[in-house]
C-alpha cells in the first residue's frame, strides 16, 4: 500500500482541517492508499510543510504566499461538494507524480 503523509490546513487548525483530512484518508483507503495526516493553522503551515516531513498540502484557508516546497491543493470543494471529483482528481495526480 502506499502512503502519504499530507498537511491539512485551515483557519483554526482544528476542526475543518481535520474534516477534510477524515474525507481524504477514507475516499483514499478505498484506493489502497495509506494518508497520514496533520491538522495546522495557516501561520503554521509554511514551516511546517518545508520540514520535508509532508508530501503535499491541502487547505480550505488562504495560505501565506510563500515557496511551500510541496504540491498545494485547495480543499474548499469538500466542505461545499461543489468540485468535489475534482480536488480527488487533483489528489490522486499529485499521487501519480510522486509515485
Amino acid at each position: 500500500m502506499k502512503s502519504f503523509k499530507v498537511l491539512s490546513v485551515c483557519g483554526s487548525g482544528t476542526v475543518t482541517s481535520s474534516m477534510v483530512a477524515g474525507n481524504l484518508k477514507d475516499t483514499m483507503e478505498e484506493k489502497g492508499i495509506n494518508i497520514t495526516t496533520t491538522e495546522s493553522r495557516p501561520t503554521e503551515a509554511m514551516q511546517l510543510a518545508q520540514s520535508g516531513t509532508f508530501d503535499f498540502i491541502i487547505h480550505t484557508s488562504p495560505l501565506p504566499d510563500g515557496d511551500y516546497g510541496v504540491p498545494i491543493i485547495n480543499a474548499t470543494g469538500l466542505l461545499t461538494g461543489f468540485g468535489e471529483d475534482e480536488f480527488y482528481d487533483e489528489v490522486m495526480e499529485v499521487i501519480e507524480k510522486l509515485s
